[in-house]
């Protein structure tokens, strides 16, 4: 299955749900207030969250007046161009380090161990090669876990034992790395409950640590939403972002939701991009975001 078609296949539920009666409804629709007033509350079901959709509608008003656009099919399309244009990133990840480091945060639960080992094979099937860093020393087989999942990717993998410093394994893994001439360095952390205020001291710590153990390494950080959760997920977020710095985020199970939506706001509400999704459960099942193809894919008519 290619690209597109596996994003199509993943944004199913959302589009059989709502973005197939959005395009359904524009496309059959004159241009009238009642157009642009259902559209919006579509948009709100879909769950991209209130402001979102009012600033989406409102910005699609102008559009078409601007554009002097007259049909349904125009519309649409002025709507597509809009949600691109409001996903797009503002640069690329920084994996310009001797490591280029990965510093992957998020709450328990939303699928963090597992999209490091997607993104490890990800970039193993790149060329690149790949280190893991055990970061969660607190939950109990966090690191066993992390092993597994190191040894189906193919990647080695620096632990401590339960309960050690994360900063320490990290900067550790660091070192190792730079040592060892190794490209990336894909680090776990702790997952617990995100108003601990010890967490988000300890992000910060790590955030420090890295240029401490290579001055030549870059870091990204990279925090982890379940789109089923959608906009409580994004509500949660800030303080992680906060706390650790985070540069785009790592959107999971877009496969399981019918609420999809909520990838249009993420980058509105948190001001990060989105950089990868995670549309199933195997080892190659996490994409780098692409936001034509996404829009696109939401308004896939069925053949």
């Amino acid at each position: 299955m290619g690209f597109f078609d596996k994003l199509g296949a993943s944004l199913k539920k959302t589009r059989d749900s709502i973005f197939e009666t959005i395009g359904s409804m524009v496309t059959a629709s004159e241009i009238t207030d009642d157009m642009y007033d259902d559209l919006e509350e579509q948009l709100i079901l879909a769950d991209t969250g209130v402001d979102v959709a009012m600033d989406l509608v409102e910005q699609l008003r102008k559009k078409v007046r601007a554009e002097h656009l007259k049909t349904g099919e125009q519309a649409l399309a002025a709507l597509k161009e809009l949600i691109r244009d409001m996903l797009a990133a503002d640069a690329e990840m920084d994996l310009s380090g001797s490591p280029a480091v990965i510093l992957v945060i998020g709450v328990n639960g939303v699928g963090k161990t597992t999209s490091i080992a997607k993104l490890a094979h990800l970039y193993k099937e790149q060329g690149k090669s790949v280190m893991l860093a055990a970061g969660d020393t607190f939950r109990a087989a966090a690191s066993e876990q992390l092993g597994v999942w190191a040894q189906r990717a193919g990647v080695p993998m620096v632990r401590h034992n339960e309960g050690a410093d994360p900063a320490a394994v990290i900067f550790d893994a660091v070192q190792s790395a730079a040592a060892k001439k190794i490209d990336i360095v894909i680090c776990d952390t702790a997952g617990r409950l995100h108003n601990k205020k010890n967490l988000m001291a300890e992000l910060s710590k790590i955030s420090r640590v890295v240029n401490k153990a290579c001055e030549s390494a870059s870091v990204e950080t990279l925090l982890v939403l379940d789109a089923i959760t959608g906009q409580n997920a994004i509500n949660q977020a800030s303080q992680f972002i906060d706390a650790a710095g985070a540069t785009g985020v790592v959107l999971t199970k877009l496969d399981g939701t019918a609420k999809g939506g909520a990838v249009i706001s993420i980058k509105a509400k948190l001001g990060l991009p989105v950089r990868f999704v995670g549309v199933g459960e195997g080892l190659d099942d996490l994409m780098p975001f692409d936001p034509d193809a996404f829009a696109d894919a939401l308004f896939m008519r069925e053949t």
